[in-house]
């Protein structure tokens, strides 16, 4: 795929060298089939539920090239058939001259590339600069954390608005998504909440599925681990059937 002011020149040696935080060798939830899953070092949200605190800081992690990653995949490759490279976090659009370096390299070599991401550094103005992504990106995975404005600042300590500009860019230029959320007691649930997520969905042409994902409470091990205070102590997590009916919530708002 081509897309227009897309540049012609080859990344520099410093984009192709990244920090990540850890890799899982067979992932099977984050894209189609068994994948590569590489979770980028780095993100500038702090999401109340986050279970990965260790992944924030910027400029930390292992200091990997593109070359290392593929070959990784490449020791696995018969694993891989019917799968991919997810690039996740973190957040992957924090280091994106790397994220583009890695994708272009990974689709050169045949290798279908995934995109876990929530958006939040995307910058419109600078629109072109995600162009090269964009043209080396076969799937997002796109993780809206709130369809409200004033509540996803106070879920995230960050404006909602470069997740929506995000996914405009990725609709007109055709980017395949499927959307994720998270259903949090108390703070992403309730039926209004739900439809207003659907109803601000609807004008995508290019959205493929829909993941309500239920919250849950791994992270709080971690967070006493690392010494850090959890916000959401104790909270309990959803039952399947309220992940089912959060699902059709938004379904319902999407149609009216």
């Amino acid at each position: 795929m081509k897309l227009s002011g897309e540049p012609s020149t080859t990344p520099c040696e410093e984009s192709r060298k990244g920090y990540i935080h850890s890799i899982e060798s067979f992932g099977t939830v984050d894209g189609p089939g068994i994948r590569l899953v590489v979770f980028f070092q780095g993100c500038p949200m702090r999401c109340l539920y986050c279970h990965n605190p260790d992944s924030w800081k910027i400029k930390e992690g292992t200091r990997m090239g593109t070359e290392e990653i593929l070959e990784m995949y490449h020791r696995n490759r018969a694993f891989y058939r019917n799968g991919g490279i997810t690039a996740t976090g973190g957040e992957p659009l924090a280091q994106l001259s790397f994220l583009t370096s890695l994708f272009q390299e990974a689709k050169k070599q045949g290798i279908h590339t995934c995109l876990d991401t929530s958006g939040i550094t995307f910058q419109q103005e600078k629109e072109a600069d995600y162009l090269p992504l964009a043209a080396s990106t076969d799937l997002v995975l796109l993780d809206i954390k709130h369809g409200d404005e004033k509540a996803h600042q106070s879920l995230t300590g960050r404006s909602g608005q470069p997740v929506w500009d995000f996914l405009a860019f990725l609709d007109r230029h055709q980017i395949p998504v499927r959307i994720r959320h998270v259903l949090v007691p108390g703070l992403t649930d309730g039926r209004e909440n739900l439809k207003l997520l659907g109803r601000r969905l609807r004008p995508y042409t290019n959205l493929q599925a829909l993941e309500i994902l239920p919250y849950h409470r791994m992270g709080e091990k971690k967070y006493e681990e690392l010494g850090m205070d959890y916000a959401l102590k104790g909270l309990r997590e959803p039952s399947q059937e309220e992940t089912e009916r959060a699902r059709q919530w938004v379904v319902e708002g999407y149609g009216e």
